[in-house]
């Protein structure tokens, strides 16, 4: 008789455990990346009668006579399945679609959670605003200009400052990609009149910058070479016209900086289906040209075939002369395209003459205005200058048994025995989702399930108390016999 009593508070207790999980999912059902816990039963030990026994001659086996003992928490698991997403315009709200925890440090500590409702404190430092802890990634390293992240080395705080400053860059790159009409007329430029020269050239031009920012006009005149088909006369000024004094480029080909005697002239040559051929300087020196048949036999190309590159120069006045008394020197390169190249080269074709220099890459000085984080976590700096820099790159960490994790408050995990190491990476590599910014990904608790659980545990808690009821009632009738 005792044993059904104690069943039934077994029962008891451990409904109360369940709706405890049910009550927690119901009060979190509105908290960003909570994942829902489940209460799994299981029954306790059970008290054998009588035990099995084997078939014989005669008789067949019998099963084993045992009376159960009750019933016992076997898991509570937490159901770590996708929330929905729920978009916010706030830039600095990260959301993961896929598997994955963003990484938190608290001093020495490491946290896992899958809330990323983040911002920024007074020092730029990405936190979770709700405790200060800071979110762990990778910060870009800048060598010679270029910005890499190194996603091999320890995580590190993400720092996005905001507000600061990006240096002026002088320019040293500047791509053409236009086309000259075939159809041009060909005269003698200095023999022509002023209304044949501005009808027979195409004139492109580009703001180009020196290393304090100073902005500078780049002008490219192209003309026909008199009595060739396909030989074009390229002139270089840099602030043609423009106060103190006319600064004109000088032109070399090769790998040489420019000579200070150079010149601004050059000759640029096509092949007969339009593409880049060659180009030249008044030295003579060529780069590019068709393949040449050696003493052997055997074909070769001429120096630097490929890439067609023109290393020039410019005084610049703005700057403070050298010790000498020389003015500073400016140097850049125009990149006409490659040798048989269509696609982001200079072409000539019987169609009107188009633009242009497509891209430089200097710039002036600016400030940091806003940032944006992609969907591999890389986080971009936008600066008033109309730039932009990779500044660093959002962490994620996976778990061979994610289930394992415990729970440590705030909206965060930390490693148990049985989750296993975490393993640290970019989105999207060994099992890692993406990260969607502007976007929180939502509770996962679903109300109407969490309503049906709390219906069935109450009647399995009900259905427990009438055990003991009855129990009782069985005993208070075994204490009357006597009467």
């Amino acid at each position: 008789m005792m044993r059904s009593l104690y069943s039934g508070v077994s029962g008891l207790q451990n409904h109360q455990t369940r709706m405890d999980v049910v009550g927690n999912n119901i009060a979190n059902i509105n908290t960003t990346g909570f994942k829902k816990g489940r209460a799994n039963f299981q029954d306790m030990l059970s008290q054998q009668l009588n035990g099995a026994a084997r078939p014989t001659t005669d008789l067949g086996g019998v099963n084993p006579k045992e009376v159960g003992l009750g019933m016992s928490i076997a898991s509570i698991d937490t159901i770590h399945i996708q929330g929905s997403l729920q978009s916010t315009g706030k830039q600095d709200d990260l959301a993961i679609q896929g598997m994955g925890f963003f990484i938190l440090k608290e001093g020495d500590k490491f946290l896992y959670t899958r809330a990323g409702a983040f911002g920024l404190d007074n020092e730029g430092t990405m936190v979770n605003p709700g405790n200060g802890q800071r979110v762990q990634g990778w910060m870009a390293q800048d060598i010679d200009g270029q910005q890499f992240i190194d996603v091999s080395k320890e995580t590190e705080d993400l720092v996005i400052p905001v507000g600061s400053k990006d240096p002026a860059r002088a320019t040293t790159n500047v791509n053409f990609a236009c086309n000259l009409d075939k159809r041009t007329p060909m005269f003698d430029p200095d023999a022509a009149t002023e209304i044949q020269r501005k009808a027979g050239t195409w004139s492109t031009s580009m703001d180009i910058y020196d290393s304090l920012g100073v902005k500078h006009q780049l002008q490219v005149n192209f003309n026909r070479v008199p009595g060739s088909y396909n030989d074009w006369e390229g002139r270089i000024t840099v602030d043609a016209g423009i106060d103190p004094v006319d600064t004109y480029a000088t032109v070399t080909l090769g790998e040489d900086p420019p000579s200070e005697n150079g010149t601004n002239h050059f000759i640029v040559s096509f092949a007969n289906d339009g593409t880049l051929l060659q180009v030249e300087d008044d030295d003579g020196n060529i780069s590019g040209g068709p393949p040449v048949a050696d003493a052997l036999g055997g074909i070769y190309d001429q120096v630097n075939q490929g890439a067609l590159v023109i290393k020039a120069a410019f005084d610049v006045h703005t700057a403070t002369p050298e010790q000498d008394g020389t003015l500073v020197r400016q140097e850049f390169t125009l990149n006409l395209g490659s040798v048989g190249a269509f696609k982001n080269s200079m072409t000539q074709y019987a169609e009107a003459s188009s633009t242009k220099m497509n891209e430089q890459d200097g710039h002036n000085m600016g400030y940091m205005e806003n940032f944006k984080i992609d969907q591999s976590g890389v986080i971009t700096g936008i600066f008033s200058n109309g730039t932009t820099r990779t500044l660093g790159q959002v962490a994620l960490a996976s778990f061979p048994n994610q289930g394992g994790l415990e729970k440590a408050g705030d909206n965060t995990y930390r490693l148990s025995n049985n989750s296993g190491n975490a393993n640290i990476g970019p989105s999207g590599i060994a099992g890692k989702g993406k990260i969607i910014a502007g976007t929180l990904e939502m509770s996962n608790v679903d109300m109407a399930e969490q309503f049906t659980d709390m219906i069935v545990t109450q009647r399995g808690f009900q259905a427990n108390s009438r055990t003991i009821q009855t129990a009782d009632q069985l005993l208070q009738e075994l204490l009357t016999l006597k009467r």
